[in-house]
């Protein structure tokens, strides 16, 4: 809960990554306010529903997705993160997409804010580092 400490903003960075790992937009969403606002790339998202709808379509076209995270900056109620996920499209292309999140939470720990940055880098399947 904010405001947020060095420890417990890292164990909630923490937590967003096994969450995303595990791609259940279901339980991914309950994370978020029920009016959250993203910007996700060139996405505008508000709402849970939105969010899960979302997250199923993107887990469903980026395979064998996996997600790093890491604790950039804090504050009383904002988190800042870089992160980089691999994952491969149907055609079995692969890539590693880097970016960066500013989070912004309610007094209850949910996150009411996301704002994700993001490139996309093409590798050869050889070439990955999160397995």
């Amino acid at each position: 809960m904010p405001p947020f400490t060095r420890e417990t903003a890292a164990q909630k960075v923490r937590m967003a990554e096994d969450g995303w790992n595990n791609r259940d937009p279901q339980k991914v969403a309950l994370a978020y306010t029920i009016d959250s606002q993203w910007r996700n790339r060139a996405e505008f998202l508000v709402g849970r529903e939105q969010i899960i709808a979302f997250l199923t379509r993107k887990w469903a076209k980026e395979h064998e997705y996996r997600l790093i995270k890491e604790l950039w900056a804090f504050n009383d109620h904002h988190i800042a993160v870089r992160f980089a996920y691999e994952w491969h499209d149907d055609g079995g292309a692969w890539f590693r997409s880097y970016g960066n999140e500013n989070w912004e939470f309610d007094q209850h720990g949910l996150m009411q804010c996301r704002y994700a940055s993001i490139n996309d880098l093409p590798i050869k399947e050889s070439e990955r580092k999160f397995h």
